[in-house]
């Protein structure tokens, strides 16, 4: 308080007067006419006095919000203080009105008894009727959940001062399907079968607050129930991330990748810190999603040094930018070069001599490479054999090829290309020293292109979202955690083997486009449509992982399958269907199209053909 001695001195003054009254009160009975005329005599006296011992003790500079012990200890000696100088007056001062020896005691007790009340109420003001009276005007909020996370969550909103406080707490949900008649922290836990309508009447709350570490089906579920009861749903930081310094407290929106997101996971760090720490590494296609996600997290490892090599001059730029500031010190390559310039690869291969190799370059939007076969041949099946190549001629100790669903089974240009390449890189593990390895998945959420951020500028734009089908479905997972998988796959896989992420389960694309909307704070049907336009050329109703001959892959890591390596190729069969391919790219789409399908036939469990030779 900017002027507390305004309200701290006439209190103070109050407390003294009225613990001395009550002190002649309980000497005499009560009895008014017994020590009347001595009360008033003697309690300028005793007012005097005790002003003076809280001047000598600092007792009015004493923190009321934040009593210690000391403050205590202090208070007791003030008390003392304050009846030892009664004392001394009563048989020092001559003439002076006599104070009761008793009444002295008294005074004594019950004003240590009245200063630490008084204490003690400023502080429940402050810290429970204070903020209560003050909070009315918060929105009222809800925590999901009852765990130990939800619990510190609590304490730390309520300490956090008003002006930054979001909301009030009004409850918990349990998520349970149990009943519990309980309070915690003074607010009611509401089980979870109530139904959310029910639980918003009787809590009066619109926002439900829930912890980031729950897993995203959960969130998607909540998100859908909420939004019908008319419940705004936000996300806040784990105390574990708070407590670490990583993330400040505050309440956000609830994001795609909550929905998405799984259980953390689990890396083994000693066996990637002793792969990485120390080692040259060069990342192809390092500024893009995959890739420049890829560089991150190689760097936390402490490698040695560090090529970033893609053929994007903005997207080199954006990484230079951002890798200058967040790590200073480290050896960071920039190379602008296209993975086809043999030339320009081989001198970079020759210079920095890697130890890792992670090809992440590749074209990859099915459509567009329906209309590019040529592009997409080349890019996907001889840049990787370029970089392939490059490795295992400087000795590279690991080769990490970064595939996807879409090599299982190909109906597309784009899937038809990664599955040859698949079948190259595996034809190497043959020769040389390298360990050649690839890693397989679907979707990554708010990769360039993908459908993620495709629905957030259609929402953006009013709509309608564009749906092929509303029975499509797509295995989904975040950057990070599958960057995360891949470096440990390159750890842990041995030389020619397929490593197959656990996606989880498939996401109807249609249910995301539903949850984008409501994250826009927006409603289906009412505010954006969902448009169905069938499926575009190369699509596939459901992605696939597995080949038949990998259903029985062994789990090397709580999520990562290892394929079989009985099904590797001879590499001298692999390079004449290279050669084949290459010289229909020469000639024309239709002849590249023609090489690619019986190629893709022979390496594929089913038939296949390009969407263009159907046509034609």
């Amino acid at each position: 308080m900017k002027y507390r001695l305004f309200a701290i001195i006439p209190a103070y003054l109050l407390l003294y007067f009225s613990s001395f009254a009550m002190a002649f009160g309980l000497r005499f009975d009560f009895q008014t006419t017994r020590f009347i005329d001595s009360f008033w005599a003697t309690v300028p006296i005793a007012v005097c006095v005790k002003a003076l011992c809280c001047l000598l003790w600092s007792e009015w500079r004493g923190s009321f919000r934040f009593p210690t012990v000391y403050d205590i200890v202090r208070v007791g000696c003030f008390a003392a203080t304050t009846a030892f100088l009664l004392a001394a007056i009563n048989l020092l001062v001559p003439g002076a009105p006599n104070i009761p020896r008793t009444v002295i005691v008294i005074d004594g007790a019950l004003g240590l008894l009245g200063l630490g009340m008084l204490r003690v109420a400023y502080r429940v003001f402050g810290e429970v009727v204070g903020p209560r009276l003050r909070t009315r005007r918060l929105p009222k909020a809800l925590i999901y959940t009852i765990g130990h996370e939800s619990i510190g969550i609590l304490r730390m909103l309520s300490s956090t001062s008003m002006e930054s406080r979001p909301f009030r707490i009004t409850g918990f949900v349990q998520a349970g399907r149990e009943h519990r008649s309980s309070r915690i922290g003074g607010r009611p836990v509401y089980p979870k079968r109530l139904g959310w309508d029910r639980i918003r009447t009787l809590s009066g709350a619109g926002h439900l607050l829930i912890p980031a570490s729950v897993p995203g089906r959960v969130v998607r579920g909540l998100l859908r129930e909420c939004a019908d009861a008319g419940i705004a749903v936000s996300m806040i930081p784990a105390v574990g991330e708070l407590v670490e310094g990583r993330i400040k407290l505050g309440v956000r929106d609830v994001t795609v990748n909550d929905l998405l997101r799984r259980e953390p996971n689990r890396l083994d760090m000693n066996s990637l810190r002793s792969s990485v720490t120390g080692k040259r590494v060069l990342v192809t296609g390092g500024a893009g999603s995959i890739g420049s996600e890829l560089c991150r997290q190689l760097l936390s490892l402490a490698p040695e040094g560090l090529v970033i090599y893609d053929q994007s001059e903005f997207g080199v730029f954006s990484m230079e930018q951002e890798l200058s500031q967040t790590h200073p010190g480290a050896d960071i390559r920039y190379v602008i070069a296209d993975i086809l310039d043999e030339d320009r690869l081989g001198q970079v291969f020759d210079g920095f001599r890697p130890h890792l190799v992670f090809h992440a370059a590749a074209y990859k939007h099915v459509p567009l490479m329906e209309d590019n076969p040529q592009s997409a041949i080349m890019n996907n099946v001889f840049g990787t054999k370029a970089v392939a190549d490059a490795a295992l001629r400087v000795k590279a100790e690991r080769y990490v090829q970064i595939s996807t669903d879409k090599a299982v089974r190909p109906t597309s240009v784009m899937g038809a290309t990664k599955l040859v390449a698949e079948n190259y890189v595996q034809s190497l593990a043959q020769h040389g020293e390298t360990q050649f390895l690839t890693v397989r998945f679907g979707n990554v959420l708010n990769s360039m292109g993908s459908v993620v951020p495709t629905f957030r500028k259609q929402i953006e734009a009013g709509g309608p979202i564009t749906v092929t089908d509303p029975e499509m479905k797509r295995f989904f997972m975040t950057i990070p955690e599958a960057v995360q998988l891949v470096i440990q796959a390159g750890v842990l896989g041995v030389s020619g083997e397929i490593l197959i992420l656990d996606m989880g389960d498939p996401v109807r694309i249609v249910d995301l486009a539903k949850d984008m909307i409501i994250l826009s704070g927006l409603r289906y049907p009412d505010d954006i449509d969902i448009v169905f336009t069938g499926l575009r050329p190369g699509e596939k109703l459901y992605e696939e992982l597995f080949y038949s001959s990998e259903k029985g892959a062994r789990k090397v890591h709580e999520k990562i399958f290892a394929g079989d390596r009985e099904q590797i190729r001879p590499a001298i069969q692999v390079l004449a269907d290279l050669r084949r391919l290459r010289e229909g790219t020469e000639v024309s789409a239709e002849s590249a199209l023609v090489a690619l399908r019986e190629i893709t036939c022979a390496y594929s469990e089913t038939p296949w053909t390009p969407s263009r030779l159907k046509a034609a």
